[in-house]
């Protein structure tokens, strides 16, 4: 009883949403191997025995998407029985939100890896990536979940903006993220009742419409209010 407690694998999968400036979009690989081959997945893959789950999530991206250097968190384990047609796997969930322009896809099979059984890495749209191999429908949307919950009570939507953003674009970010329309006046008061933003003093460039006013996110400030209890909220 005890020896058949250890016929477990486990395995990482990763949720990389991507930024584009205009929608919200994530990665995907085409498996060439059975089971499921054909179908889009995820990254991800078994956890080789003297890897660290962190190693195993490096490993993955680079392998089956050729992006390296991505920072992950981890979201949740998912255990169910019978999600792996080829044994109890357990697999633990990871996501990350990047800005895709500061990222390149390496072409896929040119390193003759093992592990590299993905034929495609593709980015696409989060409203259109139908049904997925095993049961990453399901890990996305709990990734999706999480990633929402995040934006919304941390500032991490600023790190995919440029350095310097217009008030429509930081919204436009939060509409694409939290699937939602905000009025303009309530989102910018909001927006200025944190005193988070710092008006650079200067304005768009070379906009076929009336250039808009550019601003920074003062990470300093938020650093000192977050230690005095400030909480973020959109």
């Amino acid at each position: 009883m005890v020896k058949d407690n250890f016929n477990y694998s486990v395995s990482v999968d990763c949720v990389i949403f991507g930024y584009d400036d205009i929608n919200l979009k994530v990665l995907l690989i085409k498996r060439g191997v059975n089971p499921y081959k054909e179908f889009w997945a995820l990254p991800g893959d078994l956890v080789h025995p003297k890897e660290s789950i962190e190693d195993a999530v490096d490993r993955v991206l680079v392998d089956l998407t050729g992006l390296g250097n991505v920072y992950t968190q981890q979201v949740k384990t998912f255990g169910d029985i019978g999600r792996h047609p080829l044994g109890r796997v357990f697999t633990i969930s990871h996501y990350s939100l990047i800005k895709i322009n500061q990222y390149e896809l390496s072409p896929l099979n040119k390193n003759n890896s093992p592990s590299s059984f993905a034929s495609e890495a593709k980015w696409h749209d989060i409203n259109r990536i139908g049904e997925l191999a095993f049961d990453h429908n399901k890990i996305f949307a709990s990734c999706k979940a999480h990633l929402v919950q995040s934006v919304q009570s941390k500032p991490v939507g600023f790190e995919l903006l440029p350095e310097k953003f217009t008030l429509s674009q930081l919204q436009n970010l939060y509409e694409i993220i939290l699937e939602k329309k905000f009025d303009k006046r309530n989102f910018r008061k909001k927006i200025n009742s944190m005193k988070l933003l710092v008006d650079t003093g200067k304005i768009q460039k070379s906009v076929s419409h009336r250039p808009a006013k550019l601003f920074q996110f003062n990470k300093v400030k938020y650093l000192k209010l977050k230690k005095s209890g400030f909480s973020f909220e959109i």
